[in-house]
């Protein structure tokens, strides 16, 4: 049951006080200055509440950002990103979000504020004395995006993300650095000379099948068959579980490390006197890069030379993509000009067929 009372106010104006009352719900008031509003309002708040859709938003007006980005940075960081570079730089994109907006109850955190956020990141200075590009304010905003998007689907705290309505900067096309068959080999030799063991086996491993570092860190034994030779992942980037081929080189790697396992922990690389935790890649890939004297090389790159491998030998972008576990051809289009040749082929003996 709804009822409008007219009001009038000091001024000799007149307002409209809406209350809605359905047995089993708390009661519902708001003001209007018009009757057409108030007879809308009440409309729409009664039908929600039947519905079950206007009390879903009680977290969201009980909790903060801050504590949305704390619980994400407690529960779900360390099990959804096992490597500690990465569990620290995405720590750090998240608690700028909370220095800026930890106050605001969920309920307030609108996209126009975010979008505000947005366009301040892009106009901080960094140290260089540059503003921060594109694409790091991208990832700043995928941070956000993803401790949105579990409190939306198992925290229960908020019904949608604000993130989806803000729209991201443009980045520059995306970059496609792969090693020359010469930078691949000093690389290969400066990982095995490193004093950490379990880089040699990573750096094969991401370049042989294209996985991505977290992938690889999160491996453990159960997810391997050596006989058949594959990789089963769980848990992906695009939320698939994804099979992955493995031969050669990587296969006979994984081989020697199943010889010397430890049995205190299911995992393909652990850290040196810790059961559940990986190791930490971050220095002793560093170093092996220094001592390669690779140029404007980080670990990803690994990944964009499996596929660059792959379309010069005649892999179609179809395939490129199924390989690397993407939805869409679109980002694999990066490796399109690699194939030219392959396809220059591929069209003349159509011709050659129908044509003669």
């Amino acid at each position: 049951m709804a009822n409008i009372e007219k009001r009038k106010n000091s001024d000799s104006t007149f307002s409209y006080r809406v209350k809605v009352r359905l047995k089993g719900f708390p009661t519902q008031t708001a003001s209007f200055e018009r009757l057409t509003d108030a007879k809308k309002w009440e409309q729409a708040t009664e039908a929600a509440i039947r519905e079950g859709r206007h009390f879903k938003t009680t977290e969201a007006k009980k909790r903060t950002l801050a504590q949305l980005i704390e619980r994400y940075q407690k529960d779900v960081i360390p099990t959804r990103f096992p490597d500690a570079g990465d569990q620290q730089i995405r720590t750090s994109q998240l608690n700028w979000w909370k220095d800026e907006l930890g106050s605001y109850c969920l309920a307030d955190v609108t996209p126009s504020i975010i979008a505000e956020k947005r366009d301040a990141l892009l106009n901080t200075k960094i140290k260089s004395g540059k503003n921060r590009s594109p694409s790091t304010v991208v990832r700043y905003m995928a941070a956000l995006s993803h401790a949105f998007t579990i409190a939306v689907k198992e925290w229960g705290w908020v019904d949608d993300s604000p993130m989806r309505k803000v729209s991201k900067p443009k980045e520059p096309r995306g970059r496609v650095r792969f090693l020359s068959d010469d930078e691949r080999k000093t690389l290969l030799a400066a990982c095995q000379d490193s004093r950490e063991p379990l880089l040699y086996p990573v750096v094969v491993l991401a370049l042989a099948t294209g996985m991505r570092l977290g992938e690889i860190l999160a491996l453990t034994w159960p997810d391997v068959n050596l006989d058949k030779q594959y990789i089963i992942l769980h848990e992906t980037k695009n939320g698939e579980r994804r099979r992955v081929p493995l031969a050669g080189l990587a296969h006979r790697e994984i081989q020697k490390l199943s010889k010397v396992r430890r049995i205190d922990t299911d995992l393909l690389f652990p850290r040196s006197g810790q059961k559940n935790k990986v190791f930490n890649l971050r220095t002793p890939w560093v170093a092996a890069v220094a001592a390669a004297e690779l140029k404007d090389f980080r670990f990803h790159d690994l990944r964009h030379s499996t596929a660059s491998y792959l379309a010069m030998g005649g892999a179609s972008l179809a395939e490129i993509a199924e390989v690397l576990g993407h939805k869409t051809l679109a980002m694999v289009k990066r490796y399109a000009h690699l194939s030219e040749a392959h396809t220059s082929k591929v069209v003349a003996a159509m011709n050659e067929r129908i044509f003669g």
